[in-house]
């Protein structure tokens, strides 16, 4: 790590954090917490000169070619840095046709470009790779909640990961071999726990102190001229292998298949191959509906049997994080939000009903449920329920 590196590093977990959280006490004082405009001008006059004078000093040292790890861990802290300038509305898409943020936006495409990532801060720059320095990991504030829903969503995306990667180690084996019972095990308890991550979310996180000064660092910013959507907490492959593994969403399905090809640049390069790799193979639910003529035989009942259990699960995960996360940290919080920034509540680009809507035909396809506009799993499952014995 080069001088300069280790200057912006320290000044993101440091400095950074201290102005972040000084500017969102301030909105908290206000009968209009949404409101940040004249809110903490010197402050935010300093978070930007500060942060542009270091990124200045790393474009002019240009690529120092310290391999992906360096580059993906830099590109998160610049991310950083553009995601709090948006959050306080330094920068605004709708009133900006190119970033004002010049060198960040500069080194952000750069580093991006090379190693095939979107060029702004994703869920992995929070979660999977935020390294921690003596205990504490990268914020943007030294808020509790903030760091509830960081916890919590790390958790939940390290269950996921392993729950498909125990499902697709079943690939090779195939669904009649005596380790899968095992495999889809490992994989009912891993999402066993995201249930259960979820549900401290939904009992301890503060529901208006993340809808004003946690979420609003994960919208849509300006990179050069092109507006990236926020980080998602989905952006990982693991929650598609387990859709695509399982049989519960189709690859080759144009409103599924869209929502991968939107993500892909959003994840990890190895995600990007896991993912890959997955949409070309065949279902354990199509395996099982073509073995259902060997229902009769004891590693069909004894898989089948586990393998709609972590079908169960994974649906219940659906549905409890639409019906009660969504909805009560963004759905409702925003029926009370002034009208004049109801436009700019979601992270994901769409407005609001759009986005809720799409996310209600997620939640229907992970749990197939009984449809007539969408298609589901839900036959199916009943099929194969009804082949089991007794």
């Amino acid at each position: 790590m080069s001088q300069d590196v280790a200057a912006f590093d320290h000044w993101i977990r440091q400095e950074f954090v201290e102005i972040n959280s000084a500017l969102e006490r301030l909105y908290m004082q206000q009968s209009d917490p949404a409101n940040v405009v004249g809110i903490g001008d010197e402050l935010k006059a300093r978070l930007e000169a500060e942060g542009r004078t270091l990124i200045k000093a790393l474009l002019d040292e240009g690529n120092t070619d310290e391999g992906f790890d360096a580059a993906f861990d830099l590109l998160g802290n610049v991310g950083l840095y553009m995601a709090a300038c948006r959050r306080h509305e330094i920068t605004e898409p709708s009133r900006e046709t190119s970033s004002p943020l010049l060198e960040a936006s500069a080194l952000a495409m750069h580093i991006g470009a090379s190693i095939g990532v979107t060029p702004r801060f994703a869920t992995a720059h929070l979660t999977t790779h935020n390294r921690a320095v003596n205990g504490l990991y990268k914020r943007f504030t030294d808020l509790d909640d903030e760091k509830l829903f960081v916890d919590y969503n790390t958790k939940g995306i390290l269950a996921y990961k392993r729950a498909a990667d125990a499902l697709l180690k079943i690939q090779p084996l195939g669904i009649s071999h005596p380790m899968t019972a095992e495999l889809l095990e490992v994989a009912l308890v891993a999402l066993q726990q995201v249930i259960a991550s979820n549900q401290t979310l939904f009992e301890r996180l503060d529901t208006q102190a993340f809808f004003n000064s946690v979420r609003p660092y994960y919208k849509p910013y300006r990179v050069g001229q092109q507006v990236y959507r926020g980080a998602n907490a989905g952006d990982f492959a693991g929650i598609n292998v387990i859709d695509l593994q399982l049989g519960l969403c189709f690859a080759n399905e144009s409103a599924y298949s869209q929502l991968l090809v939107d993500k892909f640049l959003y994840m990890m390069p190895e995600d990007q191959r896991i993912l890959r790799d997955c949409m070309r193979r065949t279902s354990l639910m199509d395996d099982f509906l073509a073995a259902i003529e060997m229902r009769d035989q004891p590693w069909y009942q004894e898989n089948l049997a586990q393998f709609l259990r972590v079908c169960e699960a994974h649906g219940q995960g659906a549905i409890q994080h639409h019906d009660q996360l969504v909805e009560k940290y963004i759905a409702q919080p925003a029926k009370q939000m002034e009208s004049q920034h109801i436009d700019k509540v979601t992270a994901s680009g769409p407005p609001l009903p759009v986005l809720l809507g799409a996310l209600e035909k997620l939640r229907d396809r992970r749990a197939a449920a009984k449809r007539d506009d969408i298609r589901t799993r839900f036959d199916d499952i009943a099929r194969l329920r009804a082949s089991l014995e007794g």
